[in-house]
């Protein structure tokens, strides 16, 4: 099968002598969302992903927070901003901000200074299971956090939402209220609790036309990753938004912890090739090219 143009729609890049990192920082545990993660606890840069995607065409890139200390996070952006600026990618970051925080206009404003700034993502996955929650609590269920949320629009700030099923009933209802705020779901929906769950979570989000969803992250969900559930999970996915609203991430180098880049997106292909070209295209870059404002040219 032809790989078609790639533009990754959620990379980390992380020096561990640059930025703290508590996830990234031992003793690990093998427990939590992602198990151990002694395996990708070293440095990962621009150069570092490059050669390990160096089988697809890749055309660009959007960095996500990658999980720095808080306090740390407009530190990533200019980080990131001079990467950008020295190399041509990543060519959208998607920065870090507590949407809780009585000050957030401050940071966001910061954020927006830097000329690849596109969004925000601030994880809010919160579970009954400790093995399974990155929070203590569900924020967002919070005024405090819907506040924050709300002044995204006023930065022209796109949001990345990163949650589990069982909240997404009562955030499609926030977010309906805001329709100016393009959200972009990770990791398929990240259906830990089954099927029925996934889906009852994903409808109300799906019926947005604002909300789009990266294709990506199917390990946290299915361990060992397993090709046919990927492909079975996937399709429902683009059957649920639609072809024109999903996009194709690696979701890398967290995702090599359940399997190599080759044999992930290999498996993401191979999962859409029966569609037609143009939806492929769209799927792996036309998509994201689209909705993070990156203005690639990706007509050749």
């Amino acid at each position: 099968m032809d790989r078609p143009p790639f533009v990754d729609a959620h990379v980390h890049f992380w020096q561990l002598s640059r930025l703290r990192y508590p996830w990234l920082t031992p003793p690990f545990d093998d427990g939590g969302p992602n198990g151990s993660v002694a395996a990708i606890a070293q440095d990962y840069t621009l150069a570092d992903y490059l050669v390990e995607a160096g089988g697809w065409d890749v055309r660009g890139v959007v960095h996500v927070d990658a999980g720095a200390d808080p306090r740390d996070a407009l530190a990533e952006t200019e980080w990131l901003q001079a990467t950008a600026d020295a190399h041509g990618m990543p060519n959208a970051i998607i920065a870090y901000a507590d949407l809780t925080q009585s000050d957030v206009d401050d940071l966001l404003a910061a954020h927006v200074a830097h000329a690849n700034v596109r969004g925000i993502r601030h994880i809010v996955n919160w579970h009954r299971d400790p093995d399974r929650t990155y929070t203590a609590r569900d924020v967002t269920s919070d005024a405090a956090w819907q506040n924050g949320f709300a002044r995204l629009a006023a930065h022209g700030l796109s949001f990345d939402l990163q949650c589990y099923p069982g909240q997404m009933p009562e955030l499609a209802r926030l977010l309906q209220r805001h329709p100016d705020i393009p959200v972009c779901i990770n990791h398929a929906g990240m259906g830990v609790d089954g099927d029925a769950d996934w889906r009852d979570g994903m409808q109300p989000l799906a019926a947005l036309p604002q909300v789009a969803v990266k294709l990506s992250g199917f390990g946290f969900v299915f361990r060992p990753l397993d090709p046919s559930k990927v492909r079975d999970r996937l399709r429902r996915t683009i059957d649920l938004f639609g072809p024109e609203r999903c996009m194709i991430a690696s979701d890398f180098p967290t995702d090599r912890l359940f399997g190599g880049f080759d044999a992930i997106l290999g498996s993401y292909l191979e999962a859409v090739h029966d569609l037609p070209d143009a939806q492929i295209r769209a799927l792996f870059a036309g998509n994201a090219n689209r909705f993070y404002r990156l203005g690639l040219d990706l007509t050749s």
